[in-house]
C-alpha cells in the first residue's frame, strides 16, 4: 500500500471514530434528557409504600404526611446545597414559580453576600444568624410533622421510617 492510501485510510478510520464517538454521545445526551423527576419521585414513593406495607388507602393519607417530612428534612439537612442546586435549576423540588421557604431565601441571600467579596463582615453575621433562626424554625416544623405521622402508622413502619432517616 502506497503512502498516500495509509494516510487516507488513516483518515478515513479517524473520521469514522470519531462520528461513532459523536454518535454514541448524542445517544447518551438523549438518555440524560429523558430523565424525568416526576417518575423518579413516584417510584420511591411506590418503594416507600411497599416497604411500609401500606395499602392504597392507607397510603392516601401516609404519603403526603411522608413527604411533608422528607421536604422538611431535606431542607435542613441539605440546606444550602438543595438551595443552590434548586437554583441552578438542578432539583425537581421546586415547582415553577414555586416561592422559596424562608430557610431557603436566608441561605440564598446568605450564598449571595459570601459570593460578593465587598459584603462587610457585620452584614454576613446578620445573614449568618437569620440562616440559622430559619433553620431552627424549620426544626421545629419537622418535629411538629414528624409527631404527626408517628401519630397515623403503625410500629413496624414507625421503625422502617426510623431506618430510612424520617423519624428519630
Amino acid at each position: 500500500m502506497s503512502k498516500r492510501g495509509i494516510v487516507l485510510s488513516s483518515v478515513i478510520v479517524a473520521l469514522l471514530g470519531a462520528v461513532l464517538v459523536g454518535h454514541a454521545l448524542s445517544g447518551e445526551r438523549r438518555r440524560r434528557r429523558r430523565f424525568d423527576p416526576a417518575r423518579m419521585r413516584q417510584m420511591m414513593q411506590q418503594r416507600m409504600k411497599e416497604q411500609l406495607g401500606a395499602t392504597d388507602e392507607q397510603w392516601e393519607t401516609l404519603g403526603p404526611q411522608i413527604e411533608k417530612v422528607q421536604t422538611l428534612t431535606t431542607q435542613i439537612k441539605g440546606g444550602g446545597m438543595t438551595t443552590l442546586m434548586r437554583g441552578r435549576g438542578l432539583t425537581a423540588e421546586a415547582a415553577e414559580g414555586e416561592e422559596q421557604t424562608d430557610l431557603e431565601k436566608a441561605t440564598q441571600e446568605l450564598q449571595t453576600a459570601l459570593a460578593d467579596e465587598a459584603s462587610k463582615p457585620d452584614d454576613i453575621k446578620k445573614l449568618l444568624t437569620a440562616l440559622r433562626d430559619a433553620r431552627e424554625k424549620s426544626k421545629e416544623e419537622l418535629a411538629k410533622e414528624q409527631d404527626a405521622l408517628r401519630k397515623i402508622v403503625n410500629v413496624r413502619q414507625e421503625a422502617q421510617l426510623v431506618l430510612m432517616g424520617l423519624l428519630d
